[in-house]
């Protein structure tokens, strides 16, 4: 009787070893790389900023300054449409950014908050064209849009902060002596929302 029992058992049992030797492989196997879906590329980062075509001799010198530093400062590598992705269209230089920048840690968000980096050319429509110089030394040192409202996420304008009054109004009136492009950027798209458009990874994130 016993043996009959044990005979009749042995399927079972190699049926559960099987099943335990399965998810004790899956269990030790190499967790899937949460940046497997992610691609390492080098943006465009070093090339001149547009030639000046509206500076009159009284404000030559101070336009020159203002275009040195838009240079060094790299503005032309976020606000020109495809730096980011290495392939910059010098069409559109500063005319702003149809591939966006991504603000949230890609390990925790699949649909991560994007933002657009804008227009800053002359245009009327859509750069600077309508803003004043005063809001346009605000947003360079206040990362704030037009009127003053809500911070720029991804632009380091902390470390612009401190630019004196003479550099950031330079800065203001290089912008505005460039030749106006007329290129609509898309919408900042909030965490958790689909995105059509391409975007990059902005920030350093370490170990928890």
């Amino acid at each position: 009787m016993n043996t009959s029992i044990e005979a009749n058992n042995k399927p079972m049992m190699r049926s559960l070893l099987l099943t335990f030797a399965v998810l004790l492989f899956t269990a030790c196997a190499t967790p899937e790389d949460p940046l497997d879906d992610l691609v390492e590329i080098d943006a465009a980062t070093l090339f001149d900023a547009p030639p000046v075509t509206s500076a009159t001799p009284a404000n030559e010198e101070t336009v020159a300054r203002g275009k040195y530093l838009i240079e060094l400062l790299g503005c032309g590598a976020c606000h020109t449409d495809g730096a980011l992705s290495g392939v910059p269209n010098m069409q559109a230089w500063l005319a702003g950014s149809r591939i966006g920048i991504a603000y949230n840690n890609p390990i925790d968000y699949r649909r991560p908050g994007v933002v657009f980096p804008p227009n800053i050319t002359p245009d009327a429509e859509t750069g600077i064209g309508g803003w004043s110089r005063d809001q346009v030394a605000a947003a360079i040192r206040g990362g704030a849009g037009r009127h003053g409202a809500g911070g720029i996420v991804v632009m380091p304008w902390q470390g612009y902060a401190k630019l004196s009054d003479e550099d950031a109004y330079a800065m203001v009136d290089y912008l505005k002596s460039i030749d106006p492009v007329h290129l609509i950027t898309p919408e900042k798209v909030p965490p958790g929302q689909q995105t059509s458009h391409d975007f990059v990874y902005f920030g350093v994130y370490w170990t928890r």
